[in-house]
C-alpha cells in the first residue's frame, strides 16, 4: 500500500500535500484543484474501483472551513486495499462531483448537501436525501443549535418525548444482576 502512496506522490507531486499511514490506515490529503484527476486517476490506474462514502468535515471557525473525505477500495485482482482521500474547501465554493466517477457518489453527494450544505459542481439532482424539501437548514452543520431549530412541520418528528418505560429495549431497574436487567429475561420469567 506504500507503493500507492508513492505512486500518487511521484504522479500529483505539487498536489500532494500529505500522506499518513496510521494503524493500517493509508490517507493522501491533496488540493481542491486536483482533487477529481486524483480520484479518477485512483479508480482508473490504481483500481480504487469501489467508493465506500463520501463525507464531509465542519472546521467551524477556521478557514477552509470544510474538509471532503473519500473512502475508497480496491477489490479487483485480490487487491484488497484501503484508501482515504482528503482535501479541505472553503465555504461557498462547490466541490467537485464524482459521481462520473463511481455512480454511487450521488446518493452520498446528495447526503452531504443535504446536511452540511455543501454544494457538488456537476451533480445532477441536488434534492434533499433525508430533510423535506424546502427545509431551511442544514443539521450537522457546526453552528446549528443542538437543541435544533422551530420547525413548522410538526408531525414531521415527535412533538413529546418518545415513551421509554418498559419498552423492548429498555433494561429494568434493579439490584439484580445484568441476566435479569436485560429485556428478553423479562420473557422468561
Amino acid at each position: 500500500m506504500t507503493t500507492v502512496l508513492s505512486i500518487l506522490r511521484d504522479r500529483f507531486a505539487e498536489a500532494v500535500l500529505d500522506t499518513v499511514e496510521f494503524r493500517g490506515e493509508h490517507t493522501v490529503i491533496v488540493e481542491k484543484a486536483k482533487a477529481l484527476e486524483i480520484l479518477r486517476y485512483c479508480r482508473d490506474e490504481l483500481g480504487f474501483d469501489y467508493l465506500i462514502d463520501i463525507s464531509s468535515l465542519d472546521h467551524y471557525g477556521e478557514e477552509p472551513r470544510w474538509e471532503m473525505v473519500y473512502e475508497l477500495y480496491a477489490l479487483g485482482n485480490g487487491a484488497r486495499h484501503h484508501l482515504r482521500v482528503k482535501y479541505r474547501l472553503p465555504e461557498g465554493e462547490k466541490a467537485s462531483s464524482v459521481s462520473g466517477v463511481w455512480p454511487t457518489a450521488e446518493w452520498h453527494e446528495r447526503e452531504a448537501y443535504d446536511m452540511m450544505g455543501i454544494e457538488f459542481d456537476g451533480l445532477a439532482d441536488h434534492r434533499r436525501i433525508l430533510m423535506w424539501e424546502g427545509y431551511p437548514y442544514f443539521p450537522l452543520r457546526k453552528d446549528f443549535p443542538l437543541a435544533g431549530r422551530p420547525s413548522e412541520m410538526p408531525e414531521v418528528a415527535f412533538t413529546e418525548r418518545a415513551p421509554l418505560a418498559g419498552g423492548p429495549f429498555v433494561t429494568s431497574p434493579t439490584s439484580s444482576g445484568t441476566p435479569h436487567r436485560e429485556p428478553r429475561s423479562r420473557e422468561m420469567d
